[in-house]
């Protein structure tokens, strides 16, 4: 599992590679704001939603070739939760669950701040999301 430090996550040392730039590349968007549609043109905005976060920590990974809706995100790689990327989506939303740290846009806890990229660690029930990985991960 990975650590959360000061809102940032360390990847475990036994991680696989695309699991490492994936976690690099959302402790990248911690200062990012939330801007419906941001990402969605192309992995690098000044802002980023939910899918377009998802999409940004994917493609740094490896593991998407562009930017992908929500909604495409229901047809991501292979069916079920992964072994260290779980992408949770439905239409309208998206969030994953990489090395055990759930990266959303939106707050599931009482947490009174805007809407951001940020990692968390109040688990989010996923009833209503169809569960994707990547294949292999």
């Amino acid at each position: 599992m990975a650590r959360l430090r000061f809102g940032r996550a360390a990847a475990p040392k036994h991680a696989p590679l695309a699991v490492k730039r994936a976690i690099w590349a959302a402790n990248q968007l911690r200062s990012k704001p939330y801007r419906y549609g941001g990402g969605h043109k192309s992995f690098d905005d000044r802002g980023y939603d939910c899918s377009g976060t998802i999409s940004y920590v994917l493609g740094a990974a490896g593991l998407l070739p562009s930017p992908i809706s929500s909604t495409e995100f229901c047809g991501y790689g292979e069916r079920g939760a992964g072994k260290w990327i779980t992408v949770y989506a439905r239409d309208g939303h998206t969030f994953a669950v990489i090395a055990g740290l759930r990266l959303d846009t939106t707050p599931y806890d009482r947490y009174t701040g805007k809407w951001a990229p940020r990692w968390q660690t109040i688990y989010r029930p996923p009833r209503g999301f169809d569960a994707r990985h990547p294949i292999g991960l």
